[in-house]
């Protein structure tokens, strides 16, 4: 019998959202596993629950106004309650790599500021190594032949990724250069090495970010962490 990776996602948002309190602040993710969950919150929401939601791109802004889930400007807070969100990959040990809907960015700012974040998969997205899914990479277009050539001196092989024959653009105007790693066998060195290359604005490592992984396997769910 194969595999229903949408059925698993559902499962995992659904266990993810019964989390969430009255009177919580809610960072809202990006992605076809984090829509289920933002859904989800937005019928509670109709059912009296009283939050106020931070979302992690302008496409998720746009879902949750239109489902009335209430906003609010991620600067009017100090921190975030809880926050549920993807991953493209991830481990044991809670290492992620995010970014394949290009919202890394806006998503490491609100996982930063967020108490409990929550991280929601199919059991897919399980991984021994991170490193099958190519790495993001959001670099302003300014410095984007520079990064590409110091990313080789890492072993990396980067493309600017594309949308619709043209170079795709993230909400902030920046590019993403999406790199093969092979098997990462280091997230931690990476990503510090990822962050001393100038003009790379963020990456997809997750590391040290995620404080559970709820991963719908089948009709049930297991959680990481």
């Amino acid at each position: 019998m194969p595999v229903d990776l949408v059925s698993e996602k559902r499962i995992a948002a659904e266990a993810a959202v019964k989390l969430v309190k009255d009177g919580d602040v809610v960072g809202l993710g990006t992605g076809s596993t984090a829509e289920f969950a933002v859904k989800a919150i937005a019928a509670l929401v109709k059912q009296g629950l009283a939050v106020k939601g931070i979302p992690t791109s302008d496409s998720t802004a746009a879902m949750a106004e239109e489902l009335g889930i209430p906003l609010i400007d991620i600067n009017s807070v100090d921190q975030i309650d809880v926050t549920i969100d993807g991953a493209d990959e991830f481990t044991e040990q809670l290492y992620l790599i995010k970014g394949g809907g290009g919202a890394l960015l806006k998503e490491k700012i609100v996982a930063s500021k967020t108490i409990t974040q929550i991280i929601i998969a199919d059991s897919s997205k399980k991984v021994e190594f991170l490193g099958k899914f190519k790495l993001p990479v959001e670099v302003i277009p300014f410095a984007s032949r520079y990064v590409m050539s110091e990313i080789a001196k890492l072993n990396g092989a980067g493309a600017i990724r594309q949308m619709n024959g043209t170079p795709f653009i993230t909400d902030e105007g920046n590019l993403i250069i999406d790199v093969d790693f092979k098997k990462i066998e280091d997230p931690v060195a990476l990503s510090n090495a990822l962050n001393g290359i100038v003009g790379v604005v963020e990456h997809g490592l997750f590391i040290g970010l995620a404080h559970q992984v709820i991963v719908g396997i089948g009709t049930e769910v297991k959680v990481f962490g």
